[in-house]
């Protein structure tokens, strides 16, 4: 089976998390085989005591530097061609790799990627895809979630495109709906990129079933929702941000005295399960999709948990071959006017 690169040197904890994260992924799928790329004598003495069943599926590729989390994308480029996050990406390049998974600097990800690895067919900027908690155990597949700060109505259509074949071919969804986010739901609603957005996707062959509003990604109306990595990236920082502050209002009000302590037991059970549902971790790992390749990003404060969710991710996303699943019906799928 092909390996995964995992640059182990990334994100807010580095490889204090990347590495144990990975081989918690390796434990749990026993044919998964990894390239953990970082710098030498960080990762020799982290592996030592790793199983032999586990080190039997796993190597390591050497790095000399790595890409700072605040680092500028076009610095990145130029000077980083030693990084950890660089030279996983350019595994997957040479073929030896067929994905890659990262917790840095998002900006920075997104410009190699671009660089090395290219999008396919008419795909302009490759989208950040992640899914998000529902009602009723279900989820809610978002993008862009910060890949592409702006973007125009055919990028959007493109999205839209992109995310339904995901849900489709990754997710199981037959037949995904496609909504795009919007301050309303009336056709009227909407800044001019948002209209042109909404006429091309109605044009084209997704299930489309118009504007929604930000309470509709928690619902069951669509199963895909669209829009730029700006508005994206601030909704779900916003919904992991509610999510911490209700657990800590719940912690506060069940310790506050003796009743509430001894309601707390009773409820914790319950609490558990919401909380499990909740967990953002559960969720972490965020296909760049619309590339040559399959590229991940973690969230940068993943702990070891939530890191080998994202390898998990990448892994389905390789198996069932999503860029070619992509380029096949982008292939398909009528051209719109690159102008729009």
């Amino acid at each position: 089976m092909p390996s995964i690169a995992v640059d182990v040197m990334s994100g807010d904890s580095g490889a204090a998390e990347c590495i144990p994260g990975a081989l918690r992924a390796l434990a749990a799928d026993p044919q998964l085989e990894l390239i953990l790329v970082g710098l030498p004598e960080i990762m020799e003495p982290a592996l030592a005591a790793a199983p032999a069943e586990i080190r039997a599926r796993l190597s390591t590729h050497a790095a000399a530097s790595v890409v700072g989390m605040s680092e500028h994308p076009r610095e990145a480029i130029r000077r980083r061609k030693d990084s950890s996050m660089r030279l996983a990406i350019d595994l997957v390049k040479e073929g030896r790799a067929a994905a890659m998974v990262s917790a840095g600097n998002t900006g920075a990800l997104t410009a190699i990627s671009h660089f090395v690895l290219k999008t396919v067919g008419p795909v302009e900027r490759a989208p950040i895809m992640s899914a998000v908690p529902a009602r009723n155990g279900g989820h809610t597949h978002m993008l862009d979630l910060g890949a592409n700060s702006k973007a125009t109505a055919l990028q959007l259509a493109q999205f839209a495109t992109m995310g339904s074949i995901v849900a489709r071919d990754v997710f199981g969804i037959a037949t995904p709906r496609v909504g795009l986010l919007n301050i309303g739901e009336e056709d009227t609603k909407g800044h001019e990129i948002v209209q042109g957005a909404h006429e091309l996707i109605r044009a084209s062959a997704v299930n489309y079933c118009g504007f929604v509003e930000g309470h509709d990604i928690f619902e069951e109306h669509v199963d895909v929702v669209v829009t730029d990595g700006f508005t994206g990236n601030v909704a779900l920082k916003t919904m992991e941000g509610l999510a911490q502050l209700i657990v800590e209002q719940l912690r506060t009000e069940f310790s506050r005295d003796l009743p509430s302590r001894l309601s707390g037991l009773l409820a914790r059970p319950v609490l558990k399960r919401v909380g499990a549902r909740l967990d953002p971790r559960r969720y972490n790992g965020a296909c760049m999709v619309g590339l040559t390749a399959v590229v991940v990003k973690s969230h940068g404060s993943a702990d070891r948990v939530a890191f080998a969710q994202a390898v998990v991710t990448a892994a389905t996303a390789m198996r069932r071959g999503l860029p070619a699943a992509i380029a096949n019906a982008l292939a398909k799928a009528p051209s719109h006017d690159r102008t729009a």
